[in-house]
């Protein structure tokens, strides 16, 4: 099995990589000095550029471009696009439909949980148990477990929505919402513009698929399709989710 097969699966690779060393720098800090690590979360760039700042770069930079999908984008961002969308000859309509209204109720309960399972967090929050620090790091967690999703095994998919892959998926670009769910509870500047812009992403992705949901299903669009996918960033999850569902069955 060649993990290294195309050039987007060796992007991400480098780009879980750098995911990985940012969590361990920002775990290694909140480690060190915990509420230090949170002082420079809050602190102006007008007082000198920290760690902190560059990562705030980095998200709000990531979330831009999937509101404005390039080709630099996966397949699974880049099928909102006009030029991804590779229309099936004489495609059932109602098959369509049948098709959004059973993502759909899949897609709210996906919603659902997570809005609950964060709620927990919240009231942890607010009963003093976890302070700013600890959201702080667990929206860390979230930034590096989002390409444990894409590469190694998601949840959300294999039990949730039960897409074929992310180039398939209907939430795919759920990810910065749910990535930074816990900067709600955070009342700061840095906090507050990155979890409006990931709720501005997933806006974005829902007014373009309850506009045009033909670009997201295989029964209408040839280019999400396995055989004529370029990105083929399921070589590893595929194995994984296998052995995982094979594990629960016995």
């Amino acid at each position: 099995m060649n993990y290294f097969s195309t050039k987007k699966m060796r992007f991400y690779l480098v780009k879980f990589a750098f995911r990985i060393i940012a969590f361990i720098i920002m775990l290694s800090l909140y480690l060190t000095d915990r509420e230090r690590f949170y002082e420079y979360t809050v602190t102006p760039v007008t007082k000198g550029l920290n760690f902190m700042h560059i990562m705030w770069c980095v998200y709000m930079g990531l979330m831009i471009l999937h509101i404005f999908p390039g080709k630099v984008m996966s397949m699974g961002a880049g099928k909102i696009r006009r030029a991804y969308y590779v229309p099936v000859e004489g495609y059932s309509e109602e098959k369509l439909l049948k098709y959004v209204q059973n993502e759909n109720r899949k897609a709210w309960k996906v919603m659902l949980f997570w809005i609950f399972a964060n709620g927990i967090f919240g009231i942890l929050y607010y009963t003093g148990i976890i302070g700013k620090p600890e959201l702080v790091l667990l929206t860390t967690f979230y930034f590096l477990s989002d390409y444990i999703c894409i590469l190694i095994f998601c949840p959300f998919q294999t039990f949730g929505q039960k897409d074929r892959c992310c180039v398939a998926c209907r939430i795919y670009d759920w990810g910065h919402f749910f990535m930074f769910t816990p900067m709600l509870f955070i009342g700061t500047f840095y906090s507050q513009t990155l979890f409006w812009m990931g709720t501005a992403v997933i806006v974005h992705w829902e007014v373009m698929f309850t506009m045009h949901p033909e670009r997201f299903w295989d029964g209408s669009n040839q280019a999400i399709r396995c055989a004529n996918c370029n990105d083929k960033t399921c070589t590893v999850k595929r194995q994984v989710t296998r052995n995982i569902l094979d594990f629960l069955k016995k």
